[in-house]
């Protein structure tokens, strides 16, 4: 590359891309992301009232607390996902490249697979793989 005057003074060209054109956008970016939360603050009115304070439920009137627990299925289901799709990334990818690697990653993949049996066999005991209405006990 050609060294121009204008970099001789500057050390940056005009016409190629590069910091200086980071630097301003940046700038530019962060400068507008703070007038608008200036202009926020200073355009709204901020009155809690008895309505405001409520929370917005489709127009129904809110009943009872929205701190939830969530049921044990769900959690179930969580462990179950990462049972059959996470691991089918690793099992797929080590398939892949099966005839290129050694014996120690036949026993990384033996261990992997055991693990997920365990949090497998997990699962089916406490009832994550009965779908349908369990009877109470």
């Amino acid at each position: 590359m050609q060294a121009t005057p204008e970099m001789a003074i500057t050390g940056f060209s005009s016409w190629e891309p590069g910091a200086l054109s980071l630097g301003v956008f940046f700038f530019l970016a962060a400068g507008l992301v703070a007038t608008i939360l200036v202009l926020t603050v200073v355009i709204t009115r901020r009155k809690p009232e008895g309505q405001k304070a409520l929370p917005y439920e489709c127009g129904i009137i809110p009943t009872g607390t929205a701190r939830l627990r969530y049921p044990a299925p769900f959690w179930l289901v969580a462990v179950f996902f990462l049972l059959f799709d996470v691991e089918a990334v690793y099992v797929v990818s080590w398939a892949v490249s099966f005839t290129s690697l050694s014996w120690a990653s036949w026993a990384q993949i033996t261990f992997f697979i055991g693990v997920l049996l365990l949090g497998l066999f997990w699962v089916w005991r406490k009832g994550g793989l009965e779908w349908g209405m369990t009877p109470k006990r």
